[in-house]
């Protein structure tokens, strides 16, 4: 069977894994689209830290939970998001403005996004 989407594979894990109660989680295949994302929710606090575990074949990733996660998932299709749209997505998306983030494929937070002034796609939430 092949994988359609390795990094909605790797946040249903997590999300799974942190409703169980569990403090880590082995998340395999690894890709560069996932480590990008579990940087920006390392930035955040969301997780304690991850481990990337080179076994010469696809890698694997352990990921260390701290309990702060509520739900992270993808966007599929990644839509076109300008910064206009910004709002209208976090709106709908998210539970409310004081927390929760929006990940896009300059793999940077909606308000670092609104910040720079910056558009792109979007890849996925947490909060």
């Amino acid at each position: 069977m092949v994988r359609m989407d390795v990094l909605n594979d790797a946040l249903k894990s997590i999300y799974n894994a942190g409703k169980r109660g569990k403090r880590q989680v082995l998340i395999r295949p690894s890709s560069k689209v996932i480590i990008k994302f579990l940087t920006v929710m390392m930035k955040h606090g969301y997780i304690d830290e991850f481990e990337v575990v080179d076994d010469h074949r696809a890698g694997k990733i352990v990921v260390f939970l701290n309990g702060r996660l509520n739900k992270c998932s993808v966007i599929s299709p990644r839509f076109d998001v300008c910064i206009s749209d910004i709002e209208k997505w976090t709106t709908n998306l998210l539970p409310s403005r004081q927390f929760g983030y929006l990940v896009r494929t300059t793999y940077e937070d909606h308000e670092e996004a609104r910040r720079k002034h910056t558009g792109g796609k979007i890849l996925g939430f947490f909060y």
